[in-house]
């Protein structure tokens, strides 16, 4: 696997990157964690049912980042535990 992280410029108005995470559902506490190898590994409290733990993790790095929840998109993995994340964070 490889993380690609693409960051506009400061003087840009939006910055984009990408990053891959790797899930974990059912723990006990929701939280990040630091980067494992190529991935970023995120323990979520949802299960993988019904898109529930998808939906957590958007809003877990919505509220990390400090950003809107519409801003967080899932373009690859919805179905597995490795997701690849669109990040949009505008300044």
């Amino acid at each position: 696997m490889i993380l690609n992280v693409r960051v506009v410029p400061k003087a840009s108005p939006v910055t984009n990157f990408i990053a891959l995470y790797r899930t974990v559902c059912n723990g006990a506490s929701k939280n990040l964690v630091k980067k494992e190898e190529d991935y970023l590994k995120v323990y979520l409290t949802k299960p993988a049912q019904n898109g529930l733990a998808n939906t957590q993790l958007i809003a877990l790095l919505a509220e990390y980042l400090n950003i809107k929840k519409y801003q967080v998109k899932i373009i690859k993995g919805k179905r597995s535990r490795d997701k690849l994340v669109k990040i949009n964070a505008r300044t």
